[in-house]
């Protein structure tokens, strides 16, 4: 879980593991994750870009690039809220993400909102036969 705040422009995330469209065994590792993104500033803001960084288990890096979010570029009057849900492939059972959004006012200003980094992990289970 992060929770960021950058002019007034508050990002939650949160991160879940995906066991159903995960295969350990293939080193293919799906997590979820949720977002809300709230404007308690004073002016509207329009999300234009993402930039994410994610690091694996290994240290390995990816940064993701690209407009807007689930295909949407929403605009947040002050007082509103946007939330989504997507998810990242890894090919280690745990990693990180953070990153962050560039939102413009309507008077144009651009400017770069933090998201925290959070962690992606895949739960401990329990071994067979263990008693608790």
């Amino acid at each position: 879980m992060s929770d960021t705040t950058t002019r007034g422009v508050r990002v939650g995330a949160h991160a879940f593991f995906l066991p159903d469209q995960s295969d350990p065994d293939e080193r293919k590792f799906l997590f979820g994750y949720n977002i809300v993104i709230a404007n308690y500033g004073d002016v509207p803001a329009q999300l234009l870009r993402r930039h994410w960084v994610i690091i694996d288990g290994l240290g390995r890096r990816e940064d993701v690039e690209g407009d807007g979010v689930v295909g949407q570029t929403p605009r947040l009057e002050p007082g509103e809220a946007f939330k989504y849900q997507s998810f990242c492939p890894l090919k280690t059972p745990w990693g990180t993400m953070e990153g962050s959004y560039t939102m413009r006012t309507d008077e144009g200003d651009e400017f770069d909102v933090s998201i925290g980094r959070f962690f992606l992990t895949q739960p401990v289970r329990e071994k067979a036969g263990s008693e608790r």
